[in-house]
């Protein structure tokens, strides 16, 4: 049984929108906008591990049902509007399903997080570990943020992974390039779309006005806007050693827990998963800036959230708000940490400020595109904040590469420029598993941000009280 196909193509290229744009925008020659994974299997139960050769016939058997990964950026002439995606009339999968002989995933990740994606080409790659000590199979992958967030990025799991250790037989494949418009068509295109967009924006105040419901909507995201503006933007974020320049170079710490153990500890604590996340990276930070004889502060968090609707989890590009939250470093108690995390994620989601987010979110959709674009710089720049924290919730049963259990998989957050790390965080074949990405030059010991992680998580197990508090 293969998992569900996603990105299904449409007749006409499908526009970028101005958020999936404004990760082109903030892109740099140190900050490269791709997320990614890092993907552990263990050898199969019966039989040969498969080779780098079969997993990419594999891979590429799969790509009908991914149409986008077989697309490149389009852009249209004089910046009028934001790219499209057309077909690459020159896809060949050998460009982005590759080989490594390493024998240290580290190392791989490394020299594939350290070099930017090629924009003439589909904004991703596989690489394909197949002689790991133990006999099993590491696959690092990476694809523009501008194309997936980290919800769709953990739906590619559909183009290489089954529900069973049997693969799942596949049609012929059927798809053919069709031709990509030119440059006068994307011109033309272009200013009709961006027309039609002030054309809405005139007619918006109308068809509100029609509808009491809608005006009484509108008054509820105005205010819900207000409040994620006011806490985007203030107070703002503190220097801090995390936030120094950064080179193009990375590297992945990671750290991982049982997820029975992260349950246990969150039940006892009467708090959520996502409020451990939180609560034991602001702890890992406290304990890097001690390590670093830096002054102990609070830290700004911009912590993405997922506002897809339920079942749409396939759909492609980004379905993001952001809340922007005050970590309390500061604070030197961890259970005193995690509750006021709690209290504070709480509140934001009894207000419904991710709500107000998105609607600042889809807004920009309207704006000119200098200020667009300026928006998108001042959003990602160190004095909002200072470090990325997202959850990914992971595929809840077990997976399988051609019969290759999978034993843990790490996200990667990209870096902003002048932001040297970014925690990540998901659960899969019931594993808690954090990815922490950094720079090498500005963070060059992310692992003890890792180590930290892991000793913060053992201080709230052992301090969690000894009954349920508040079953979730």
């Amino acid at each position: 049984m293969r998992m569900r196909p996603w990105g299904q193509s449409s007749e006409m290229p499908a526009r970028l929108s101005a958020l999936d744009a404004s990760f082109l925008e903030v892109e740099t020659p140190t900050a490269h906008m791709h997320v990614g994974w890092v993907v552990l299997f263990d050898p199969p139960a019966a039989g040969a591990t498969p080779t780098f050769h079969s997993i990419r016939r594999h891979v590429e058997s799969r790509l009908q049902h991914a149409p986008r990964y077989r697309q490149r950026l389009a852009f249209v002439p004089l910046g009028i509007h934001d790219p499209v995606w057309v077909d690459d009339q020159e896809f060949d999968v050998a460009r982005h399903v590759r080989h490594s002989a390493a024998h240290d995933v580290d190392r791989l990740v490394e020299r594939v997080f350290s070099t930017p994606l090629d924009r003439a080409h589909p904004l991703w790659e596989l690489w394909i570990a197949d002689q790991l000590p133990g006999g099993g199979v590491a696959v690092v992958g990476k694809a523009h943020h501008c194309m997936v967030d980290g919800i769709a990025a953990v739906e590619l799991a559909s183009l290489f992974m089954d529900l069973e250790p049997a693969v799942a037989p596949e049609e012929p494949d059927q798809w053919r390039p069709r031709p990509a418009p030119g440059s006068a068509a994307l011109l033309a295109t272009g200013v009709r779309d961006r027309l039609g967009d002030e054309l809405d924006l005139v007619r918006l105040p109308a068809r509100i006005a029609r509808s009491p419901r809608r005006v009484a909507g509108l008054a509820r995201d105005t205010v819900r806007a207000s409040r994620s503006l006011a806490h985007s933007l203030s107070p703002t974020a503190p220097p801090s050693v995390l936030n120094q320049e950064i080179s193009p170079m990375r590297s992945l710490a990671r750290a991982s827990r049982p997820m029975d153990e992260l349950r246990e500890t969150k039940r006892r604590h009467g708090v959520t998963v996502n409020d451990i996340v939180l609560a034991v990276s602001a702890g890992a930070m406290r304990r890097y800036m001690a390590q670093h004889g830096e002054p102990v502060t609070d830290l700004k968090a911009m912590v993405p959230v997922n506002v897809r609707g339920e079942g749409a989890a396939a759909d492609l590009g980004n379905q993001l708000s952001f809340l922007f939250l005050e970590l309390p470093c500061s604070e030197p108690d961890p259970v005193r940490r995690l509750e006021d995390i709690h209290a504070l994620m709480e509140d934001r989601k009894a207000t419904g400020e991710p709500r107000g987010s998105k609607a600042v979110l889809d807004s920009l959709r309207y704006a000119p595109h200098p200020l667009q674009h300026a928006m998108s710089r001042a959003v990602a720049a160190p004095r909002t904040y200072n470090v990325t924290v997202s959850n990914v919730p992971g595929p809840p049963q077990p997976l399988y590469l051609m019969g290759c259990p999978l034993r843990e998989a790490y996200p990667i957050v990209p870096l902003s420029d002048r932001h040297g790390v970014s925690v990540g965080f998901t659960s899969v074949a019931g594993v808690g598993c954090f990815g922490v990405y950094a720079d090498r030059r500005s963070v060059p010991d992310a692992s003890l941000l890792a180590h930290g992680i892991e000793r913060e998580l053992d201080e709230l197990r052992e301090r969690a009280p000894a009954g349920t508090r508040v079953p979730e």
